[in-house]
């Protein structure tokens, strides 16, 4: 098992920066892929992106590609979401997953645990 705890949510202006952290502890954390997802208010949680168990593999929704970067450092338990020129659209509650296995995974039913979400708004 491993429980996951996101920080570094805020209040932003668009074109602004952000980063928020995914601290794990529980199980070897280098066995998990990690993924980062969204929840608008009114909408259904989206994927933004994810990272392999070595970090050597990242895949991002179209939406942010280019301007989020997702990362990890195994060696302090943490994923990290880089997000950069933020806009009103990016404003959500944002939540990391993860699963044992190795892989790139994009859907929500392929994650088994959960954070407990930190929210990002981005002022216009």
């Amino acid at each position: 098992q491993v429980q996951l705890v996101e920080s570094g949510g805020g209040l932003v202006q668009t074109g602004g920066s952000l980063r928020l952290s995914c601290a794990a502890s529980g199980r070897t954390f280098s066995g998990y892929t990690m993924g980062w997802f969204r929840q608008a208010p009114g909408k259904g949680r989206e994927f933004v992106a994810t990272i392999t168990r070595g970090g050597g593999t990242t895949y991002y929704a179209d939406s942010v590609k280019g301007r989020f970067t997702v990362s990890r450092d195994n060696a302090k338990n943490t994923v990290y979401l880089q997000m950069n020129s933020l806009k009103p659209e990016d404003t959500a509650v944002y939540y990391c997953a993860a699963r044992w296995m190795s892989g790139i995974l994009t859907r929500e039913n392929e994650y088994n645990y959960w954070g407990q979400g930190a929210q990002v708004i981005v002022s216009s």
